[in-house]
């Protein structure tokens, strides 16, 4: 796996940087000092962008976790980019076509790139400074068949922190804090915690043992988790950090004589042995009681429709976390971020407090979701 992703990261980067000299360097016309400043910045940037696929997986984010910030950067850079000069080289045509040769392609990307350029820097360095930052963002989720003795309870919901590579342990600790500060009746983890192995990356989490809630902290594993070997090593790891993961399994919550199940499932995408099973979670429970199913992705709620769910709560999807990449995940997510309803099950879908490859957040700020249920 980490030899494929390195050599498709070596053709997408190779790529894109022959098509930026083309349209940065050759199309403009760009010569002399500043071609050659142009093309060093194109080569220097692909090869921290590889070499940031390796971090946390063969390096030790320990001393290459730089290497990962700055590489995972340049893949927004080239993304803003790349997206830029197609829609320069689709304005230059269209003006061809209204106004003649003379207001063509080759005007536009001359006057548009060093704009391209600037706008680019801006919105990456913007979207560092907004990802960084999650905030905690409180809403309100009606439960059928909620007892009164859990009418009010706040559910705090961390998903996909995806440190290792570009954040470490003090990011953790932070939204840890968050948490805490917020007081919540339970913690929910939903999956994609990290990139890499435990072993590189395993000491990035070690705050989430400080998370303190009354009725205790539960996870589910993302797809992440699965990324760099066994994905029960990562769950195994939680443990030990006081986090119960939920193996395609069910808890009972009680306050009282009152009682509100609790199921996990594994990630729709994960490999043998760790398939997900809706059935295998639910398996035994009274259908009088509320349930709230615990699912890294929104579209599981597919395969929990018609089995009494109240409640799913999901991440997977950032929000989006830079736009305009938001509409492509909605051709593949029902639910992008806060609430919808998939085939009649109310889901709860999470930006996440991290970000998964480039730091960067553009119209999708992260957040920590707080919860509190009321009953139906």
């Amino acid at each position: 796996m980490i030899v494929v992703a390195a050599l498709v990261g070596i053709a997408f980067v190779a790529l894109s940087a022959y098509w930026l000299h083309r349209r940065l360097v050759v199309a403009t016309g760009l010569s002399g000092r500043w071609a050659r400043v142009v093309d060093t910045v194109l080569v220097a940037g692909s090869a921290l962008g590889v070499a940031a696929l390796l971090v946390g997986r063969l390096l030790d984010p320990a001393w290459a976790r730089p290497i990962g910030y700055l590489g995972f950067t340049w893949w927004a850079v080239v993304y803003y980019l790349v997206l830029g000069t197609l829609a320069i080289g689709l304005i230059g045509l269209v003006l061809r076509l209204l106004r003649g040769p003379a207001n063509g392609p080759r005007r536009t990307v001359v006057l548009l790139s060093p704009v391209l350029v600037v706008v680019t820097a801006v919105t990456v360095g913007y979207g560092l400074v907004a990802a960084a930052r999650p905030a905690v963002t409180e809403d309100t989720a009606t439960v059928d068949r909620l007892p009164a003795a859990f009418d009010g309870m706040r559910v705090a919901m961390v998903t996909d922190l995806h440190v290792g590579p570009a954040r470490g342990a003090g990011f953790t600790r932070r939204v840890v804090d968050q948490v805490n500060a917020a007081r919540p009746d339970i913690v929910i983890l939903g999956g994609d915690l990290a990139d890499g192995t435990v072993a590189h990356v395993g000491s990035d989490l070690e705050p989430l043992r400080g998370l303190r809630a009354p009725m205790g902290v539960y996870g589910v594993s993302g797809n992440h988790e699965y990324y760099s070997g066994d994905g029960g090593s990562w769950l195994a790891f939680w443990e030990t950090l006081g986090v119960r993961p939920l193996r395609n399994e069910r808890v009972e919550l009680r306050r009282g004589d009152a009682v509100v199940d609790l199921a996990g499932v594994y990630d729709a995408t994960a490999p043998a042995p760790y398939q997900p099973d809706v059935a295998k979670a639910l398996a035994g429970r009274d259908p009088a009681r509320a349930l709230i199913l615990l699912a890294h992705q929104p579209i599981q709620a597919r395969d929990a429709a018609g089995r009494g769910v109240g409640l799913q709560l999901s991440g997977h999807t950032h929000g989006g976390q830079i736009w305009p990449f938001g509409y492509a995940v909605r051709l593949q997510q029902p639910v992008v971020a806060g609430f919808g309803t998939v085939d009649g099950v109310l889901v709860f879908t999470s930006r996440g407090a991290g970000a998964w490859g480039p730091p960067v957040r553009v119209g999708a700020p992260p957040q920590v979701a707080l919860l509190t249920l009321r009953t139906g």
